[in-house]
């Protein structure tokens, strides 16, 4: 394993001065071509902060999108210091080549490149990459990035400015879902809530760590404007990790935060994703469930969803009844934004109070 650091050019010193080895010996001890991570943190003095903001930018076979990200790095209209920390995680297209050439470009505008990698027959996995581009980084706030995706120039300056006002927050994109290219945050929250998980190909590690930044007390602020191109695609990572394996790793965190101190509730939404949530549910969890909800008539006259695949005898039967009938606390198992407006309006006539009355599952 590797860290090369590309030496910053005239990037003013403290003194009002230009950097260079001598001056910085912080700077100079960045070149850690050996030795174990937390034994580089050290040399490195990361506590120091060189830069504002840290680019975050595990690469693995991106050769193709590589051009078009680092475009994006460069196009960035952040006016303070920034960094780029790209960790190649054995990479057997040309994306050092690309980096190395980039490289040369970025730190002609001013954005600092600290590249790192290994060369091992296999890939150690994204959460392993993510880790290791922060541990030789330097910044007081990490931006996370994929090589596949695309920066809107205002990206890194709205989420440092929003950042400095708001401290234990993941800052992400407006939309309707938290995706980890988005993902903002200062370098000593991260350090609180902890690593991600290096578990390799298969493992969620960006929604264990999302669950995690939960359970010790962070939140999620969201900059409502356009900030990246998240491209999908069929050799995207995410496609490694089983929907199945979300699904586990999403209702165990429901069961965990909310349910388990939940005497009784009810599902809203009878239909397939209502159900199948019931059937994901701890025995004792399930038996927390007094009726399921919904405006589907046809569902409500059936009058109840009976739990074939249980062992019990009788098999549990769960009511079914019209939202305005049902008893709060809800589990909410709809989708936003896909009714025309219908969902919300039914909600938000039973002036209800998110998080006590009821929890989005959707």
């Amino acid at each position: 394993m590797s860290a090369i650091c590309v030496p910053a050019r005239n990037k003013p010193s403290e003194t009002g001065g230009e950097d260079s080895a001598d001056s910085n010996p912080v700077k100079r001890r960045c070149v850690s071509p050996s030795g174990s991570s937390e034994q580089h943190r050290l040399d490195c003095e990361r506590e120091d902060y060189l830069y504002d903001v840290s680019v975050i930018l595990p690469v693995h076979d991106a050769a193709r999108w590589l051009d078009e990200c680092l475009q994006s790095v460069l196009e960035q209209d952040f006016q303070r210091s920034m960094q780029l920390s790209v960790f190649n995680d054995a990479s057997k297209d040309d994306s050092m080549k690309i980096i190395r050439k980039w490289a040369t470009k970025l730190e002609d505008r001013g954005v600092h490149v600290m590249i790192g990698g290994h060369e091992s027959p296999h890939p150690k996995g994204v959460g392993f990459a993510k880790n290791q581009a922060i541990v030789q980084s330097f910044g007081r706030f990490l931006c996370f990035l994929d090589a596949d995706d695309v920066m809107m120039p205002q990206r890194v300056r709205l989420q440092y400015e929003a950042a400095l006002k708001h401290s234990n927050c993941v800052f992400t994109s407006h939309g309707p879902t938290v995706i980890m290219p988005t993902w903002f945050c200062s370098r000593k929250w991260f350090d609180y809530v902890g690593k991600f998980d290096e578990g390799g190909k298969g493992v969620p590690e960006d929604l264990l760590f999302f669950y995690e930044n939960l359970r010790k007390g962070g939140s999620v602020f969201r900059v409502d404007h356009c900030l990246l191109l998240y491209r999908y695609h069929s050799e995207a990572a995410t496609h490694a990790v089983l929907k199945e394996t979300i699904w586990k790793n999403r209702v165990a965190f429901l069961e965990e935060r909310v349910l388990n101190s939940w005497p009784s509730f009810t599902i809203w939404n009878a239909g397939k994703q209502g159900r199948r949530l019931y059937r994901s549910l701890s025995a004792t969890n399930q038996k927390k469930v007094v009726s399921f909800c919904d405006v589907d008539q046809s569902k409500i006259t059936k009058g109840f969803y009976t739990y074939e695949e249980s062992k019990d005898k009788p098999k549990p039967k769960i009511p079914i009844f019209h939202f305005t009938d049902a008893k709060p606390p809800f589990i909410i198992c709809v989708k936003l934004d896909l009714t025309g407006g219908g969902f919300e309006g039914n909600l938000n006539s039973l002036m209800l109070k998110e998080g006590l009355d009821y929890y989005h599952f959707s």
